[in-house]
């Protein structure tokens, strides 16, 4: 089965304080074969990038209003004079707090929106198709 790859590399900042922030550049990624999620790589330093994987609603939700509870937080803001989204992550391992430019989050998004329109996700999964040949 073939399926479309939405990729776009940007730079984030970890924030440490309200004065003081870190660059981490990022991956995000996008594929039509995994319609409901966002998956972004997140280039530390380490050997290994750090991934996560959440809804992609609740990153397109985020850009406008405050959204997410428990791991994954995300709400939009500005800083000096520019639109950011930040996302507020959690796990056993720690917490971040990571700022996106918004306008270049916000286009990335776009692209994934005209890959799989919103409400159109499960089209994508074949589910229907599988569910009626279960009941055929």
């Amino acid at each position: 089965m073939q399926y479309t790859v939405v990729e776009r590399e940007l730079e984030l900042r970890m924030v440490l304080s309200s004065e003081r922030s870190v660059p981490v550049p990022a991956r995000l990624t996008y594929r039509t074969d995994d319609p409901y999620a966002v998956h972004i790589a997140f280039h530390i330093g380490s050997e290994q990038p750090v991934y996560w994987t959440f809804a992609r609603e609740l990153l397109v939700e985020g850009v406008f209003r405050p959204c997410g509870h428990g791991d994954v937080r995300v709400w939009p803001s500005t800083r000096d004079g520019r639109g950011v989204v930040l996302m507020a992550l959690s796990s056993p391992d720690g917490d971040a707090l990571l700022e996106a430019p918004a306008e270049q989050v916000s286009a990335w998004l776009e692209r994934t929106l005209r890959a799989v329109a919103p409400g159109a996700e499960g089209e994508q999964l074949g589910i229907d198709d599988g569910l009626a040949e279960l009941l055929a």
